[in-house]
């Protein structure tokens, strides 16, 4: 029986999840298994009680997040470093919203304005084990006191990857030395490659 969380995968040139072109094979293929083509009913929730927020959306993909905040009045910014999944993005949401998605490195990147909120989704499992540290550090460094990190956190350890599972006590290790959980949710429509192995959590950023 074929394993959702494993779909199985095209032949593809580049295997190194830290280069842009892994990512640009698989959106110029279309093979986007982690896109769910819509807004999560959890993050409608959270976004709900945070209007108003300026939010970062680091490794973006289609951003359909970002359209639906932008409607809602919250400042916006959604990034991915792959080309491929920017133009994507740029098609998917049209030339009207093309000014919330741009191509940039997380690591790196400096937002036009201080997020209130940072979402996460398939961006942490996404990453090559090695930059787990580097994301806790940059995401620390780009949140203020009181600021969250907020969203869909992909629990469990994986043999292999893209999307790379984390084990829950390794996650709290990662970021308790600077953030507080604060909610810590179910999740109950996860596309099938995160079915089961999702939470939504909420950190807050110790002053």
């Amino acid at each position: 029986m074929s394993d959702p969380t494993q779909p199985a995968v095209p032949d593809f040139e580049t295997r190194d999840p830290n280069s842009p072109a892994f990512w640009d094979e698989r959106f110029e293929r279309r093979f986007t298994p982690w896109d769910q083509a819509g807004v999560p009913a959890a993050f409608q929730s959270f976004a709900a009680r945070h209007s108003g927020a300026a939010v970062l959306i680091p490794g973006c993909g289609s951003a359909y997040e970002a359209v639906w905040l932008a409607g809602q009045g919250n400042p916006v910014r959604a990034i991915d470093f792959s080309p491929a999944a920017v133009a994507a993005a740029h098609e998917q949401l049209g030339a009207q919203h093309a000014q919330l998605v741009e191509q940039a490195d997380f690591f790196t990147y400096e937002p036009p304005f201080t997020p209130a909120w940072i979402y996460e989704r398939a961006f942490l499992c996404a990453l090559p084990l090695a930059r787990r540290a580097d994301y806790a550090h940059r995401m620390a460094d780009l949140l203020p006191g009181g600021a969250l990190l907020a969203g869909f956190f992909f629990l469990g350890a994986t043999p292999k990857g893209p999307p790379f599972g984390i084990e829950r006590a390794e996650l709290d290790a990662l970021l308790t030395p600077y953030f507080d959980l604060i909610e810590d949710e179910a999740v109950h429509d996860s596309i099938a490659v995160f079915a089961g192995r999702e939470r939504w959590l909420t950190w807050r950023r110790r002053a």
